[in-house]
């Protein structure tokens, strides 16, 4: 999966952000797609939009609220902070503007259009990010949504900007390319488990394919809370019960780091696909690791071939060598 990818610029969460709100962007995306599907990888893209949680640093610089243009910012205000409503995220952060009825039906014509964006640049999975306290999350949530229209009030109309973002990305995103959907499944805040099937059942009857069972983040970081820090496995229950009470295809995230801990998952049909984000960053060589360890023949074809010829004639050299990932040392245990 490409990052989260603004369909709006007021939706940039830093100033490094990637977005898709203008049909210039598309050719050099297409260039990211054809580069990831030239290594016999699917090209994926995630499309979201910051809402209240705009306008900061990165994180590794501490990802603070910006109270002026960083260096390289030549629209600060067209970057405006806007949201459900007009209540920040935290003490320290400040008030978004309110979006207005116009203003909510206009972006989920923005999601739209981006979808439509995506599909030309060539992508085949699209994955609409509702989670961590974004937009979509923040429409869900009774905590950062106190609208009294119908966008607000009732757990349906909190709904409703999600079902009608996903409405107007199906108009555009092509019928056999899959649409996956990124929710917060428990945030601690109002919004848990059984909204979230209940959002599910909404969402898979008009185009929704996947559900990516992700926690947290309407109060900080994508973290439920101090009475469940993060282990392996610990937003599996999560994709558990989507799968099992709402038909949804569901999607298993979060310290999934082992070859057998995720084919376990699998195996246990506690999630149909199994997601990993920074253990391929520590690893990228991670899915070649998994095929070896799970007795599954490995042809090298996930690298260039300038690599893939010689790991391939090393593993032809030596019938029981075992790669420096599996071992802790040569004489350790795999």
């Amino acid at each position: 999966f490409v990052e989260s990818t603004k369909v709006d610029r007021r939706g940039c969460g830093t100033v490094g952000d990637t977005g898709l709100w203008n049909d210039t962007f598309i050719p050099h995306f297409k260039r990211l797609a054809d580069f990831i599907r030239s290594h016999n990888s699917v090209p994926a893209i995630q499309l979201g939009h910051s809402g209240r949680k705009a306008r900061r640093f990165r994180p590794w610089e501490g990802g603070a609220p910006l109270i002026e243009p960083p260096k390289g910012c030549d629209d600060w205000e067209a970057w405006e902070l806007v949201a459900p409503s007009a209540l920040p995220g935290g003490e320290s952060d400040p008030e978004p503007r309110s979006l207005s009825n116009a203003e909510v039906k206009d972006l989920v014509g923005m999601w739209g259009e981006a979808a439509r964006r995506a599909a030309a640049a060539g992508f085949d999975v699209l994955e609409i990010h509702a989670a961590h306290g974004y937009l979509i999350h923040q429409f869900l949530s009774p905590y950062a949504n106190v609208r009294n229209d119908e966008y607000g009030g009732s757990e349906e109309n909190r709904m409703r900007f999600a079902t009608e973002v996903v409405e107007a990305v199906r108009e555009h995103w092509p019928n056999g390319k899959p649409l996956f959907m990124r929710l917060s499944v428990e945030d601690n805040a109002g919004w848990g488990p059984e909204e979230s099937v209940r959002l599910a059942k909404q969402v898979g009857p008009i185009g929704v394919d996947v559900i990516d069972c992700s926690s947290g983040g309407m109060m900080g970081s994508p973290v439920v809370g101090n009475d469940m820090r993060p282990g392996y496995n610990y937003q599996v229950p999560y994709a558990e019960k989507l799968k099992r009470e709402s038909d949804a295809m569901s999607m298993a995230v979060g310290m999934i780091v082992h070859a057998d801990q995720a084919e376990a998952i699998l195996q246990n049909g506690q999630a149909d696909l199994v997601a990993l984000a920074r253990e391929i960053l520590y690893n990228p060589n991670w899915p070649m690791d998994a095929a070896r360890k799970l007795g599954v023949e490995c042809d090298f074809e996930s690298v260039p071939p300038q690599q893939s010829y010689w790991l391939a004639k090393r593993a032809q050299s030596i019938a029981d060598m075992v790669p420096s990932t599996y071992q802790v040392g040569i004489d350790g245990e795999a």
